[in-house]
C-alpha cells in the first residue's frame, strides 16, 4: 500500500527563481508552441526567443504579460536583442523581457 500511494500526482510548493518548478514555460509563454525555440529565467526577468512568423500579432507583448505573471510581476520593458549569427535560426527574435 505504501508503495502505490508513493507513486500519485502530488502539488509541490517547490518554486525556483520565483517560479513555480511545475510550470512548463514553453505553455506559460501563451505562444503556439511552433513559435517557441527558448524561454530561460534570468535575473532581471526573462529571455525568450521565438519566431513572429509563427504566432499572432502582438504575441511578444503577451508571453511577456505572462512569464512575469508567473512571479506575480509586471512587464517594466521588453528589450529586442540583435541576432549575432542571424543564419543560426532564420527568422527567430530574441527579446529580454524586465519585470518589475
Amino acid at each position: 500500500m505504501l508503495t502505490l500511494s508513493a507513486c500519485g500526482d502530488r502539488s509541490t510548493d517547490l518554486v525556483l527563481n520565483r517560479v513555480p518548478a511545475r510550470t512548463d514555460l514553453h505553455q506559460a509563454s501563451t505562444l503556439p508552441p511552433e513559435s517557441v525555440r527558448t524561454v530561460s529565467r534570468k535575473d532581471y526577468g526573462w529571455r525568450l526567443i521565438y519566431h513572429p512568423s509563427r504566432a499572432p500579432a502582438g504575441a511578444g507583448t503577451r508571453a511577456a504579460a505572462a512569464l512575469c505573471a508567473l512571479e506575480r510581476r509586471r512587464v517594466a520593458g521588453i528589450d529586442p536583442i540583435p541576432r549575432t549569427d542571424p543564419t543560426a535560426d532564420p527568422g527567430a527574435v530574441i527579446l529580454d523581457i524586465h519585470c518589475a
